[in-house]
C-alpha cells in the first residue's frame, strides 16, 4: 500500500504532462490554415478557419426498473473547426426511487483530432465518482479513444482509460439509427467494458465486466428534439457479477425507459 501511495504523485504528474502536451498541440491545430484546405480522399472544401459548437443530449431518460427507478444522462459538447476540437463528454445515473445514490460514470475533457472524413482520435483527462450511503470513491484518469462512423453507419465510441493509481480499462459503445420513416427512428444500442485490474470500490471486477443492450424508438418532432420510449437490459459478467452478488445486488436488470434526445 505504501508503495502504491508513493507511485501516485508520479502517475498524476505523468497525466498532467500529457494534458499540457495535448493543449499545446491544440493551439496550432485550431489556428492553422488561411482558407479551405484539400486532403486526399476528403470531401471539398474543408475549412478549418471557422469554429463551431454543439451540445447533444443523446440520452436523457427515466428508467422504470424492477427494483429501482433511475434517471440517466449521456451528453457531449464540442467546440472547434473541421479538424481540431475541444470535446467534453459526460455519462451517469441517479437512483430516483427504490434506493439511494448514483454514479458519474465519466466526465471527460478531450482534444479531438479528425484523422479521416468519418473518424476522430481523442485524448485527454476524465473523472469518475460513485456516491450514496457510505464511502464515495472517485478517481481521475487519462483517456485515449476513437469516435466515428464504422461501415454501414454504425456509430462507435471506444476508449482506453488509465487511472492515477494504474487501473486500466476499456469501454465500447455502438449504436445504429434505423429510419422507419423520415421522423420515426429505431435505435439499437450496445455497450460493454473490460477491466485489466479489479477495482472493488467501483464494483468492477477483472475481465469482461458487463454487457448492456438497448432498443429505443424516437420521433423527431424537429431534428433537434425527439422524445423516445424503449427498453434497456444490463448483464454483469464474471468477476464483476461476483462482486455484485457479494453486495446483494442483482447481476442483471431490465428497465422500460422514456426520455428525449435533443441537440442545439
Amino acid at each position: 500500500m505504501m508503495q502504491d501511495n508513493a507511485k501516485r504523485p508520479r502517475r498524476a504528474a505523468a497525466i498532467g504532462l500529457l494534458a499540457a502536451a495535448l493543449a499545446a498541440a491544440a493551439v496550432p491545430a485550431w489556428s492553422a490554415g488561411a482558407g479551405p484546405q484539400a486532403r486526399p480522399g476528403w470531401p471539398l472544401p474543408v475549412d478549418d478557419t471557422t469554429a463551431y459548437a454543439k451540445v447533444l443530449f443523446d440520452r436523457l431518460e427515466y428508467g422504470f426498473g424492477e427494483d429501482e427507478d433511475t434517471l440517466t444522462w449521456d451528453a457531449q459538447f464540442w467546440y472547434g473547426g473541421d479538424y481540431a476540437r475541444l470535446w467534453i463528454e459526460t455519462e451517469g445515473e441517479v437512483v430516483a426511487s427504490g434506493g439511494d445514490g448514483g454514479e458519474i460514470e465519466n466526465l471527460d475533457v478531450l482534444y479531438s483530432r479528425r484523422v479521416s472524413p468519418y473518424w476522430d482520435l481523442q485524448a485527454g483527462l476524465g473523472y469518475q465518482r460513485v456516491y450514496g450511503d457510505g464511502p464515495e470513491p472517485e478517481r481521475f484518469y487519462g483517456v485515449l479513444g476513437a469516435q466515428g462512423l464504422a461501415p454501414y453507419w454504425f456509430e462507435i465510441d471506444a476508449n482506453l482509460r488509465v487511472s492515477e493509481v494504474g487501473d486500466a480499462w476499456v469501454d465500447l459503445e455502438a449504436e445504429y439509427d434505423w429510419l422507419l420513416t423520415q421522423r420515426l427512428i429505431l435505435q439499437p444500442r450496445f455497450e460493454t467494458s473490460f477491466a485489466f485490474q479489479r477495482a472493488e470500490e467501483f464494483g468492477v471486477g477483472k475481465g469482461l465486466g458487463s454487457v448492456q443492450l438497448g432498443l429505443r424508438l424516437r420521433y423527431e418532432i424537429r431534428r433537434e428534439f425527439a422524445p423516445y420510449i424503449g427498453v434497456s437490459w444490463l448483464r454483469r459478467l464474471g468477476d464483476t457479477a461476483d462482486l455484485a452478488e457479494e453486495e446483494g445486488a442483482d447481476t442483471d436488470a431490465t428497465a422500460v425507459v422514456a426520455g428525449v434526445r435533443m441537440w442545439f
